[in-house]
């Protein structure tokens, strides 16, 4: 699920935003972009966000705010010089014209500025989770208020799929005496009329008939669409699990499609069909 946390940590002579971005992904994949002084955390920062958050592309982005002049950073000035001589040279070979913003672009590369203070202690350390910690909870509310939201869509296409399966029962009377009276025409044609024993062909249309039967497909999806009912509103619900169900359901659809043999039926098929791969798709959000 998608989601987006902030948190922000005040230290004697720095502030520091963490910002959390999250996107849907089947794993946990987490992109960091953190104060080179900060490195040493990395591991630290990925273990604390993969314990919290399950699943998702994450994005994680550190600002360092510097508000004591004194620890201000300070330009490696090697670096620099190192950066527009390489720059320089190859502008001169692709005979590329740069002017005075190039130096905007070397203060954007790595390594430009330097800090004095090498290593972070514990208790700033400690404030900086914190400031994580919050940001994960700002995500995960944001992944809860999309989930219901979620939720409330993929039910109604679970009730929208029910609406059109019982829209089928109007058609099925209708359906029988159209196969009955196809049939009946159809023997009509090669056999004389007083010759056609009429309890046999009421035997032969019956089992014929029953091969057309969907009444235990549409008990079967009921079924399926109250188990996923169940499953949406259960604490233990998993995407995989309503992934499982889906697919049960889509099962049932197919044969009731199979043997329709009526029009109409099959634009209700359809439609359950069209609304299935929509939830199909949402499922794959959820958690």
């Amino acid at each position: 699920m998608t989601g987006y946390g902030k948190g922000v940590c005040e230290l004697s002579d720095k502030v520091i935003t963490v910002e959390i971005k999250s996107l849907n992904s089947k794993q946990i994949d987490i992109y960091t972009r953190i104060p080179g002084i900060y490195r040493e955390k990395d591991l630290d920062i990925r273990n604390l966000i993969s314990q919290r958050l399950s699943r998702g592309k994450v994005e994680v982005n550190m600002v360092v705010e510097i508000t004591d002049a004194r620890n201000a950073s300070k330009l490696n000035k090697a670096i620099i010089k190192e950066y527009y001589k390489q720059l320089k040279e190859i502008g001169a070979d692709l005979g590329i014209d740069y002017n005075e913003s190039i130096l905007q672009v070397i203060m954007r590369l790595p390594e430009t500025l330097q800090m004095d203070k090498e290593e972070i202690d514990s208790s700033e350390w400690k404030k900086i989770a914190e400031a994580l910690n919050s940001a994960i909870d700002s995500v995960e509310s944001f992944r809860t208020q999309e989930g219901e939201a979620l939720k409330k869509d993929i039910l109604s296409k679970v009730n929208h799929i029910e609406e059109l399966m019982e829209s089928i029962t109007p058609f099925e009377q209708e359906r029988i005496e159209s196969i009955r009276q196809k049939i009946q025409n159809s023997l009509s044609e090669h056999i004389e009329q007083d010759k056609i024993d009429d309890n046999r062909f009421e035997q032969e249309l019956i089992y014929y008939l029953e091969k057309f039967d969907i009444n235990e497909e549409k008990v079967r999806l009921k079924n399926h669409c109250k188990f996923f009912r169940e499953v949406c509103e259960s604490i233990d619900s998993s995407g995989k699990k309503l992934g499982f169900i889906s697919q049960e359901m889509g099962r049932e659809i197919n044969t009731i499609g199979s043997k329709a043999n009526h029009s109409e039926i099959q634009r209700l098929v359809v439609g359950m069909k069209d609304e299935l791969e929509k939830i199909k798709e949402q499922t794959l959000n959820i958690l």
